[in-house]
């Protein structure tokens, strides 16, 4: 079966990272041939998925409903889609069979549905009606026909720009299919100037483990490469490195082999280009840990190594050899790893994990070795808490609960004289904003200072969302712009004090091969060692 990669369970091709409600309609569809794709992402828009069309379509694909046609001529126009009207040339092509519209005409029915024109549909309908009964059509079966086309045409798709979209939607869940690391890879490239994205999609390979390596400048290029089954972080979404900064690492890679040391990277490239902010960066960001030195150490050695270097280029420039530089004991220094050099700074002790990951996040705009929320992956499955990337598929003031971090908190005074706050926050999966007014910013103020990971409850607000419309008349192929995750605040908690009270049983996925008698003596005994009041299910 060709279409084996969207209906298989284990994976739902470029959907499984974009929607998860087109992942649920997938399932249930089944597709086993392209015209099905091309129905479903015509179907999957409010209009039809509010009228009850998308589940009318799965239902008489599989036989649940009988497939029947208006007129038995329009069984060559409605056989693919099983008797649904589901795009608009569907219906300029009814109008030519059934009524002898000509193309022209077919096309100004279709404007006059799509635009709800009442005037114009009165006088097609006169149009429609009298063409069918020419051609042998009964006046009630030609006006029940129009009425079916009118109700319809208000969710009717181009087929045209359903069937480019389902060649691209196939092509890239093949790919994600059989070659998925290399297809993250290629995602995250395209979408490596905008952090929202990647953040998403390097949660989408966590789930799916697909390894994302930090950044490295002995390995890593400008986009994300494939090394080893695995994504290398591209250092072109590393915060104020430049291409151009880019361009001299890779070059003088490729050009004299691995860089030995801080000192030597700084010599082999152009320093006007890799500037002392574009090293810090560098090295808050993770790409030079290959250099087997903290990180502080790194950002305290910046000016002398930089002083260093820029003295060594001079002398290389004016072709002056020191004595010194020829000693065993010179030469074993140039070539050691870490700073380069012995100096005071190659001493100074890692951050703390907490500041080093806030640099982290400075300098790539998210946790990318780790994350606060990391530890809780489990706990947030078992609490059945929702990522906040679902946010933007949910209806208004639907109630979400969500584990979340706090980046930043801006209060200000409501025209009332009280406080209120936008709070900032973020999980493995996405960012957004939540407003918490004066109660509840009260209540729950001490615990969004903290900087420990909360269990947020709060409600969709979409009073501020785009007004942009899929089931609308445009022609145009815009793409819509992304929705911004907008929440009001209900409460907060501390997550670790949520997993603690909650008494929802834990759910653990035991390897088959440990499924005998020794296996489970050795689980017994480390279940004993840790005794609790919560269930455990084995799966």
């Amino acid at each position: 079966d060709t279409y084996d990669v969207f209906s298989r369970g284990d994976t739902d091709g470029v959907f499984q990272v974009e929607s998860s409600g087109m992942r649920q309609y997938l399932r249930m569809l089944r597709p086993n041939c392209f015209e099905d794709i091309i129905a479903m992402l015509a179907l999957y828009r409010p209009g039809p998925l509010g009228s009850g069309m998308v589940d009318e379509f799965i239902k008489r694909k599989h036989g649940e409903v009988d497939v029947t046609y208006p007129l038995p001529s329009l069984e060559g126009c409605l056989k693919d889609t099983y008797g649904v009207i589901v795009y608009q040339e569907q219906v300029m092509q009814i109008a030519q069979i059934v009524a002898g519209y000509t193309l022209g005409g077919a096309d100004l029915l279709r404007r006059a549905m799509g635009k709800k024109n009442a005037e114009a549909m009165a006088k097609e309908r006169t149009l429609f009606v009298d063409g069918a009964v020419k051609n042998g059509t009964s006046k009630e079966k030609a006006t029940e026909i129009f009425d079916l086309m009118e109700k319809f045409a208000e969710y009717g798709f181009n087929k045209s720009h359903s069937a480019a979209y389902a060649l691209i939607s196939y092509h890239t869940a093949y790919l994600k299919t059989h070659h998925k690391v290399e297809f993250m890879a290629a995602l995250l490239t395209s979408e490596i100037g905008n952090q929202d994205k990647i953040l998403k999609y390097i949660a989408a390979c966590k789930d799916n483990d697909i390894e994302v390596r930090q950044p490295d400048v002995q390995v890593s290029r400008r986009e994300f490469i494939v090394r080893d089954e695995a994504v290398v972080y591209g250092l072109g979404g590393i915060k104020n490195v430049g291409d151009e900064a880019i361009r001299e690492i890779v070059a003088a890679r490729e050009k004299d082999g691995p860089f030995l040391s801080f000192l030597d990277l700084c010599i082999r490239v152009s320093l006007r280009k890799v500037t002392k902010r574009v090293l810090e960066s560098l090295i808050k960001g993770g790409a030079l840990d290959c250099f087997g030195c903290s990180r502080a150490a790194m950002v305290a050695a910046i000016d002398p190594v930089v002083a260093r270097a820029q003295k060594k280029i001079k002398e290389k420039q004016s072709n002056q050899i020191s004595l010194l530089t020829l000693s065993p004991k010179k030469i074993e220094e140039n070539q050691s790893s870490g700073i380069g050099f012995s100096c005071e700074e190659e001493s100074i002790s890692e951050w703390d994990e907490d500041q080093k990951l806030r640099f982290e996040k400075e300098a790539l705009g998210f946790f990318l070795t780790s994350h606060p929320l990391q530890p809780y992956r489990h706990e947030l499955n078992r609490l059945d808490l929702r990522p906040l990337e679902d946010c933007r598929e949910m209806a208004d003031k639907a109630t979400i609960k969500c584990a979340v971090l706090v980046t930043s908190i801006r209060e200000i005074l409501n025209k009332r004289g009280n406080r209120m706050a936008f709070v900032a926050v973020e999980d493995l999966t996405a960012s957004g904003e939540v407003t918490f007014f004066t109660e509840e910013l009260n209540a729950s103020r001490d615990l969004l200072n903290s900087e420990q990971p909360l269990l947020l409850t709060a409600t969709i607000d979409n009073r501020e969302s785009s007004s942009y419309s899929p089931d609308s008349d445009d022609d145009s192929d815009d793409e819509a712009p992304v929705k911004e995750i907008k929440l009001r605040g209900v409460s907060v908690q501390a997550l670790n004090d949520a997993c603690s009270a909650s008494d929802a049983p834990i759910s653990w996925e035991l390897d088959p091969r440990r499924l005998n008698a020794e296996g489970m003596e050795s689980l017994k005994a480390i279940l004993e060692r840790h005794k609790g009041n919560t269930e455990m299910q084995l799966a």
